[in-house]
């Protein structure tokens, strides 16, 4: 399976915080499935990717907002029409400003598999499908801000920023 590995260099790319301390991010494969059909070798992997991160004291939406445009690139069928919840998650509040987060994406992984003359076989793992409303250059953009606007004051300010 490839895409944990995926979205954890993502996270590490894009959360200062687990780019600072790698070891706060846990990640597990739950439920784990394989789907195959008759007449051939390929299959599907299916399971819950869980992410733990132990006392994560950033902003919730610098966490998400990388989350999402993983999923953009990797597994775009989550945010098809009518898939409004791409993941789910549940935070615990600790004592201080910080929080251990856990986050549960249900994935699919497509392996092909060819028989080789010589025995044996290769497999790979085709990128998924780009979707037609998906976000062209999302995934990895080096470059965030997270802005709040005051309505009353019709005022727009820059809260948090990242960049390489």
């Amino acid at each position: 399976m490839q895409k944990p590995d995926g979205l954890r260099r993502v996270l590490l790319a894009h959360v200062p915080q687990l780019r600072d301390d790698p070891a706060k991010l846990s990640m597990f494969v739950d439920r784990g499935r394989v789907a195959a059909g008759p007449g051939t070798l390929a299959f599907e992997y299916r399971y819950t990717l869980n992410l733990v991160l132990q006392e994560y004291a950033g902003a919730i939406d610098g966490l998400m907002v990388p989350i999402l445009a993983w999923i953009a690139d990797a597994q775009p069928d989550l945010l098809q029409a009518g898939q409004q919840e791409p993941f789910r998650f549940e935070s615990e509040l600790l004592a201080s400003d910080a929080a251990d987060v856990s986050i549960w994406i249900e994935l699919t992984e497509i392996v092909t598999v060819q028989p080789q003359a010589s025995g044996g076989f290769t497999t790979a793992h085709p990128e998924a499908p780009r979707l037609t409303d998906a976000f062209d250059g999302l995934c990895c953009v080096p470059l965030w801000h997270l802005f709040l606007r005051d309505a009353p004051a019709d005022e727009t300010r820059l809260v948090a920023e990242h960049g390489e």
